[in-house]
């Protein structure tokens, strides 16, 4: 009886990890909307504008929509979309590289580099919106970053 006890307690929803994190996931994203929209981005856009504000101060070997996929962990029939939608915007270019025409690379706009002032308040407004302690949320997104380590 103990066994069947544990096994109906595996698969129990609020047992599980995955589940947890997703909703914790769609409840952190829909925390950002309302603050997105005032920028004209999308959450997923939000994510690659962090990027490329990130190779603003540190660039990488290559600047390429290849390399954005492995940061962002997201492949390029995802990205695609994401980035003719920020060039329409005026946010982003997106050029053939030299060495390979095959291959894109990124260039934010000066509209896109004037965003990012705008943006810098998001991070700070949310986590005080939130009332979780910094702290907290540093410990919170480290161990995070170790459990993605290890699944991935």
């Amino acid at each position: 009886m103990k066994q069947v006890d544990e096994q109906e307690a595996l698969l129990q929803l609020d047992n599980q990890l995955c589940f947890m994190l997703y909703a914790c996931s769609r409840a952190v994203t829909k925390a950002y909307r309302p603050k997105l929209e005032t920028l004209g981005l999308t959450y997923p856009q939000y994510l690659v504008m962090l990027v490329l504000w990130e190779w603003q101060r540190q660039p990488p070997e290559q600047a390429s929509v290849k390399a954005l996929g492995e940061r962002l962990l997201l492949d390029s029939g995802t990205l695609t979309p994401l980035l003719k939608r920020l060039e329409q915007l005026g946010l982003v270019e997106r050029r053939r590289a030299v060495h390979d025409e095959r291959e894109r690379v990124l260039a934010l706009t000066e509209a896109g580099m004037q965003l990012k002032q705008q943006a810098a308040s998001v991070p700070q407004t949310l986590l005080c919106e939130s009332g979780v302690p910094a702290e907290e949320i540093s410990r919170l997104r480290q161990e995070l970053a170790q459990l993605l380590a290890r699944v991935c």
